[in-house]
C-alpha cells in the first residue's frame, strides 16, 4: 500500500529523542510523522529499577525551556546549595556526605563541590542533575507531541530508504511516505543508519553486562553497593536488583536467551560466592562497544541519539547525549524547512555535536579501564577515588558528570559564548526561561539600547526582543540566545548593534536583513 502524504520531516523511532525531536519542530509548524517500530510503548525495562535515567544539566535546562521539567523530573523539593537533588543509588550507599554522582562507581560528595567556580550558573528551577524514568518521559514527551500535532505511527519498522532530487521516500509496514527530509533517531542498531550507507565506527566490547531482578535464596552472601572482584564488578541492591560486569569481550550479549542457570552461573564467578537465586524476574545484557557515525547527514537523512553514537550505559549519559542532538538540530532543521536558513546550517549540528559524542564515548571507556579486573586497575581506582573526595576533583568530575563543561566552539571570544545561558531572574520575578518556550531567539538588552532593538525587528518571526533588568546580569549588558538557549553573542560594555546583526545573522540566515543595521554582506 502506497501513502500518497508527504509531510517536512519523517523521524524513525518513538523514543525520547525522536519524540523531542518532534516537538521540536511542531514549535515552527512543519509537518512531522514519527514512525515506531514497536506496537506499544510499554515495557518493564522503561520502569523503575532499570528504567531509572540521571538527567544532566543540559536536558534539564533544555526541558525546563521549552515547560516540560515539571512534568518529567522526579525530584524532591527542596534542591541542594548546586542546584542539584540528591537521588540516592547503589553507587552511593556507603558513601560519606551527599552523593552527587559517580564515574565508574566512583562517587563524588556534593559536599566537596565548589559550584562558585562557575561563574555564569545562576541558582534557579532548572538544576544540576535529577532523575526519571524512561517511562515518564516518553509518556510526556509523546502527549506533548501529540498535542503539537506530530503524527505518531507505531508498529512500522524502517524497510527501506530511497533519496529523489526533492527528499526522502521511506517504505515502512508495506507503506511508503514521502519527506522533505528523513531523522532516524531508532537507536543503536538503526535501519536508517544501514539503510542510508552510514560509516559508524568505534571500539569492540570488552564485557557484557548484566541488569537483572531476582530472588535470592541467600541474600546475605552478597555484600550491597558495588564491589569489584578479581573476575569482574557487580552492584547489589536489596532485595534483589543486581548489575554485574564480566569481561567476556562480550561474547554472551545477544547470543542467547538469559536463563536463570546463566545468571546464576555468571553471577557466582563474579562474586565469588555460592550464591543461589532462587527466581529470574527480569533480565537484559549490554555492552561497552562504543562506536560513532563519521556523519550525521547523508543527503536528505540526518542521524541523531543512539542512531549516531552507541556507548555502554555507565554513567547514564545516553538519554542526555540524544536529547541534546535534538535540541541542537530540531531550531536548525526547522530554520531551513521554513527557507530562513541555507541548508548549510545544518552543517553545524554535526560540528557541535560530534565533539560532545566523541567525548562521552572517550568518558565511557575510561571508566571501563578503572573497571578491569585486575591489580592495577584497582591501583589505578585509588588514586582516582583520592582525587575525587578533593575540591578540585570532586568539582572537575560534577562539571563533567552534569554535562556543565559543555561550550560549543562558536569563534566568540567571551567566556559564556557558546554555553548556555545564565537563567537570569528579572526585576519583574520572572526567569529567562520563560522567554524561551516558543523555541525562537532572543535578544536580552539590560541596556535599553535602542539600536539592538531596531536589529531585533529585522527578524520578527525568528528572534525576540527583551529590554530588562536582572536582579544579578553577571556585568552583562546585552545576550543574543539561539532557540536552544546558547548564547551566541554577549556584551559586558555599552551593546553594539553591528555585532549583533552579525551574529544573528550568522544563525539565523537571513543575510539580506543585514542592511537594515549598516552591516554588509
Amino acid at each position: 500500500m502506497r501513502d500518497s502524504k508527504t509531510c517536512d520531516v519523517v523521524i524513525a523511532g518513538a523514543g525520547p529523542v525522536g519524540l523531542f525531536l518532534a516537538c521540536e519542530l511542531r514549535l515552527v509548524g512543519a509537518t512531522v510523522v514519527v514512525l515506531e517500530r514497536a506496537d506499544s510503548p510499554d515495557t518493564p525495562l522503561k520502569r523503575l529499577p532499570f528504567g531509572m535515567r540521571g538527567l544532566s544539566a543540559p536536558t534539564i535546562e533544555a526541558l525546563y525551556r521549552r515547560g516540560l521539567l515539571d512534568d518529567i523530573a522526579q525530584r524532591p523539593a527542596a534542591p541542594d546549595r548546586a542546584g542539584a537533588s540528591s537521588v540516592p543509588t547503589a553507587h552511593g550507599m556507603h558513601q560519606g556526605g551527599r552523593p552527587g554522582g559517580h564515574f565508574a562507581g566512583i562517587p563524588f560528595s556534593l559536599d566537596k563541590v565548589e559550584p562558585s567556580r562557575w561563574r555564569y550558573r545562576l541558582p534557579g528551577p532548572a538544576g544540576t542533575h535529577t532523575a526519571t524514568t524512561m517511562e515518564r518521559i516518553e509518556t510526556v514527551l509523546s502527549a506533548r507531541a501529540l498535542a503539537m500535532g506530530a503524527e505518531i505511527r507505531r508498529g512500522l519498522a524502517v524497510e527501506g530508504v530511497v533519496q529523489p532530487s526533492d527528499g526522502v521516500s521511506v517504505r515502512a509496514g508495506g507503506q511508503t511516505l514521502g519527506g522533505r527530509w528523513l531523522v532516524g533517531c531508532d537507536g543503536g542498531r538503526s535501519r536508517v543508519r544501514k539503510l542510508a550507507g552510514f560509516e559508524f565506527i568505534g571500539t569492540d566490547a570488552e564485557f557484557t553486562g548484566y541488569s537483572v531482578e531476582v530472588a535470592l535464596a541467600d541474600p546475605e552472601k552478597l555484600a550491597a553497593g558495588r564491589r569489584y572482584t578479581p573476575t569482574g564488578m557487580y552492584t547489589y541492591q536489596a532485595p534483589g536488583t543486581i548489575a554485574m560486569v564480566d569481561f567476556d569481550g562480550g561474547a554472551f550479549h545477544r547470543t542467547g536467551s538469559i536463563t536463570l542457570a546463566h545468571v546464576q552461573s555468571v553471577l557466582r564467578r563474579v562474586s565469588g560466592t555460592d550464591v543461589t537465586v532462587a527466581d529470574l524476574r527480569l533480565a537484559t545484557t549490554w555492552t561497552d562497544r562504543s562506536c560513532q557515525a563519521t556523519c550525521y547527514r547523508s543527503g536528505r537523512v540526518l542521524l541523531a541519539g543512539d542512531a549516531a553514537h552507541i556507548h555502554s550505559p555507565l554513567g547514564g549519559q545516553g538519554l542526555n547525549l540524544g536529547l541534546g542532538d535534538a535540541m541542537n538540530l530540531g531550531w536548525k532543521l526547522a530554520s531551513v524547512i521554513r527557507g530562513h536558513a541555507p541548508e548549510c546550517l545544518l552543517d553545524t549540528y554535526f560540528a557541535e555535536r560530534h565533539p560532545v559524542a566523541s567525548q562521552v564515548l572517550d568518558a565511557s571507556r575510561a571508566q571501563v579501564a578503572l573497571m578491569r579486573p585486575s591489580r592495577s586497575t584497582r591501583a589505578l581506582e585509588a588514586i582516582v577515588r583520592d582525587l575525587m573526595d578533593t575540591p578540585d576533583g570532586a568539582t572537575y568530575f560534577a562539571e563533567r558528570v552534569w554535562g556543565l563543561s559543555l561550550r560549543y566552539e562558536l569563534g566568540g571570544a567571551h567566556p559564556l559564548v557558546g554555553r548556555s545561558a545564565p537563567d537570569f531572574e528579572f526585576s519583574d520575578g520572572t526567569r529567562l526561561g520563560a522567554y524561551l518556550k516558543g523555541g525562537k531567539g532572543l535578544l536580552l538588552d539590560f541596556a535599553a539600547d535602542a539600536t539592538l532593538e531596531a536589529c531585533a525587528s529585522g527578524w520578527p518571526t525568528r528572534v525576540d526582543y527583551l529590554a530588562c533588568s536582572a536582579k544579578n546580569a553577571l556585568g552583562l549588558t546585552a545576550l543574543l540566545l539561539r532557540p536552544d538557549g546558547i548564547v551566541a553573542w554577549v556584551s559586558e560594555a555599552r551593546p553594539d548593534a553591528v555585532e549583533a546583526a552579525q551574529a544573528a545573522a550568522r544563525w539565523f540566515g537571513e543575510v539580506s536583513r543585514l542592511a537594515a543595521c549598516g552591516v554588509s554582506r
